[in-house]
C-alpha cells in the first residue's frame, strides 16, 4: 500500500509538470484494497501537489467512507462511481488543463476531426452536462457522458479520464489535452474536416489491438 501511495504522489506531480494542473486543481485516484476492503486511494482536498507525502493520500471505500489523516478530494464521488460502474477502470484522473477547460466552457462534444479520438472508445468525445463541482449530480452526468468511453469533458470545468493504471490514466490525460489543443487551433482557421462514420468504425477496430507487441 505504501508503494502505491508513493506512485500516486509521483504521478500527480507528473500531471502538474505536464501542464494538466496548477496549484491544487484536479485530482487523481487508483483502485486498491485495504485490509480486505475494496476501495481506492485518492489525493486529498486543498493540498498543493509538491507538498504531498504518501501519508497524505486518503483511502476511500466504495460506500463513501474514508480513513486517513486528510479529507479526500471534493470530487471523490465520480471516482467512486466510475470504479463501481466500470470494472476496467484502475485509475481515474481529473484535470483543469487549459485547452480541455476552454472547450468544456463551450459545452460541445468534440467531433471526429482526428482519428485519435477513437483511443477513448468512440467516434466523439462527449461533454457532460453542467453541475456544481463535488456533487452527486456532476458524477451522474459524467457517467452518462462516459458511457462506452474512457474520457469526457465536464461542462465549464475540465476533463475526466480513466485508465487501467496510473501510468495509463496519465498518458490518456495528456493525449486528451493534446487533442483539445489541436481541435481548438484547427477551429481558429475554420471548420475542421470530419472523418465519416465508416472511417471511424475502421479506426475503432484497429484500436482494439493498438500498441500491442507480438
Amino acid at each position: 500500500m505504501l508503494e502505491l501511495r508513493q506512485k500516486l504522489t509521483e504521478t500527480v506531480r507528473r500531471m502538474a509538470a505536464a501542464g494538466l494542473n496548477k496549484g491544487t486543481a484536479g485530482n487523481l485516484s487508483v483502485r486498491t484494497e485495504q485490509r480486505g476492503e475494496s476501495g481506492f486511494l485518492i489525493t486529498p482536498t486543498g493540498m498543493a501537489y509538491e507538498s504531498l507525502k504518501p501519508e497524505d493520500i486518503v483511502f476511500m471505500r466504495l460506500d463513501g467512507t474514508h480513513s486517513g489523516r486528510r479529507k479526500p478530494s471534493s470530487e471523490w464521488r465520480f471516482h467512486r462511481d466510475l470504479y463501481a460502474a466500470r470494472p476496467e477502470a484502475g485509475a481515474v484522473l481529473h484535470a483543469h488543463s487549459p485547452f480541455a477547460v476552454s472547450l468544456a466552457c463551450l459545452r460541445r462534444d468534440i467531433p471526429p476531426f482526428h482519428y485519435m479520438i477513437a483511443r477513448f472508445g468512440g467516434a466523439t468525445l462527449r461533454c457532460a452536462a453542467y453541475a456544481t463541482f463535488g456533487t452527486q449530480t456532476l458524477s451522474d452526468n459524467a457517467l452518462i457522458a462516459m458511457a462506452g468511453r474512457s474520457a469526457c469533458l465536464l461542462a465549464n470545468h475540465g476533463m475526466l479520464v480513466f485508465g487501467k493504471d496510473l501510468g495509463h490514466a496519465l498518458d490518456l490525460g495528456m493525449e486528451l489535452e493534446t487533442l483539445c489543443e489541436h481541435y481548438w487551433r484547427a477551429c481558429q482557421l475554420g471548420d475542421p474536416a470530419l472523418l465519416d462514420a465508416a472511417e471511424m468504425a475502421t479506426v475503432l477496430e484497429k484500436f482494439g489491438h493498438y500498441g500491442q507487441q507480438g
